[in-house]
């Protein structure tokens, strides 16, 4: 075993430990301000259940739908004009949209081009660069109660389609 794998491997065991010390001398109520963000959390994650709901039914029509795959074979040709390898369309279509969806793509791309092709060189890159645009933006606004979110959509698609291309980019030109 290496230093770091020895001392990564006690980090979490000392954060506990050291929160633990920290209640036990308390100037504050820290178990108090534990449990009540707690109850918080639980509060915050039942009222965002019906949005959770909705977006997961509705991702999972546009998968099966075979949109995404019909959205691919119409994008091939701008495709093909700014080098991004057609084969990661159904990924890009599905990031947006969900998580776990782009996550099961994704591997459905490194298994069937490998981990070291360009397909899935620029699959990953576009993975780390990029976020659920519809999930955040629908958690993040229904729970803040956020009524103007206007320019909210078109700049986080932009941004996504900008990580898209300058992700393609720089795999074809490092890679």
């Amino acid at each position: 075993m290496t230093k770091i794998e020895y001392f990564s491997s006690f980090i979490l065991p000392c954060v506990i430990f050291l929160a633990g010390i920290i209640f036990l001398f308390p100037k504050k109520d820290y178990f108090s301000s534990f449990i009540y963000g707690a109850k918080e959390g639980i509060k915050s994650g039942w009222s965002l259940l019906p949005t959770m709901c909705a977006l997961t039914v509705s991702i999972s029509i546009f998968s099966a739908s075979g949109l995404s795959d019909f959205l691919s074979k119409i994008l091939n040709p701008v495709s093909d004009f700014l080098h991004i390898p057609s084969e990661i369309f159904p990924f890009i279509l599905t990031k947006p949209l969900s998580g776990g969806a782009s996550v099961a793509t994704y591997e459905g791309i490194i298994d069937t081009y490998g981990a070291d092709s360009f397909v899935a060189l620029c699959a990953s890159v576009i993975m780390a660069s990029s976020d659920t645009i519809f999930y955040v933006l629908s958690v993040y606004f229904s729970e803040s109660r956020i009524k103007k979110t206007y320019y909210a959509l078109p700049c986080a698609v932009f941004v996504f389609l900008f990580c898209v291309i300058f992700s393609c980019i720089l795999c074809d030109l490092f890679f």
